[in-house]
């Protein structure tokens, strides 16, 4: 099960679970799984916790299927079958909608934004309370950084948060883990190759997302575990020394 990296990414997970207060008894999880290895890991450690846990809760996972014509959900299906996962995968038009929509060349936004939609009926359908997202330490760090950058405020994927606005909650266990650490683990399974979307190349040379993510690990060559300082610094917020007047 990947030995010791294995049990160090069920021990950050489970420490962001505590720490946040991701799960109570008698929860409904629904884990949004892509097929990327961050998703497969997530569902993995939950699948572990679910077994361990002193409290009880469901697990159901859910793919969309957004009509790529590149893209194969059958062999996740056959592996959830396997793992013995409650999968769902939903097909949607998502893909002919973007060529509708003309996007401008930025297809990945809309695309976003509809497979949410398209989570939250599923996730109303089933009862789900809890939306279980596969973001890591990286990702946090680089959502922060964005949100600097575009001035759009001091700001990243918080652990456990409001779901837009309703009555379901956005968790996110791996949000201790580093991507590396992921990775690692990732290679003593054998995940399925489901294929790429149609715009992936696109957005892994041109997205802004990409760029940052480049930019931390040239940090890292000077500011060594910067990650894991990003991390600590977003765990304490020292507002009286920003220029927000609402903490005057």
């Amino acid at each position: 099960m990947g030995g010791d990296t294995y049990a160090e990414l069920c021990r950050l997970a489970g420490k962001a679970v505590v720490d946040y207060e991701m799960i109570q008894n008698g929860d409904l999880l629904l884990v949004g799984i892509s097929g990327g290895v961050d998703s497969m890991m997530l569902m993995h450690v939950l699948d572990r916790l679910q077994k361990r846990a002193p409290v009880t809760f469901d697990l159901f996972a859910v793919t969309i299927d957004e009509g790529f014509e590149g893209i194969d959900h059958s062999p996740l299906a056959a592996y959830a079958e396997e793992q013995g996962w409650n999968l769902r995968i939903i097909g949607t038009p998502i893909a002919q909608l973007i060529i509708e929509k003309q996007t401008q060349g930025k297809p990945c936004g809309l695309c976003s934004r509809l497979r949410r939609g398209f989570i939250h009926g599923y996730a109303d359908e089933i009862g789900a309370n809890k939306l279980v997202l596969g973001q890591h330490r990286d990702d946090l760090c680089v959502s922060l950084l964005m949100g600097l950058f575009r001035g759009t405020g001091l700001k990243t994927m918080g652990p456990n948060v409001p779901a837009d606005g309703g009555t379901k909650r956005i968790i996110r266990p791996l949000c201790y883990a580093p991507k590396d650490l992921i990775e690692t683990c990732a290679t003593a399974y054998d995940f399925p190759d489901t294929g790429k979307c149609d715009y992936s190349d696109q957005l892994d040379q041109t997205g802004d997302r990409a760029r940052i993510e480049r930019l931390l690990k040239e940090l890292e060559t000077d500011f060594p575990h910067v990650g894991k300082s990003m991390l600590h610094s977003m765990k304490d917020v020292r507002t009286d020394y920003l220029l927000d007047s609402r903490y005057w």
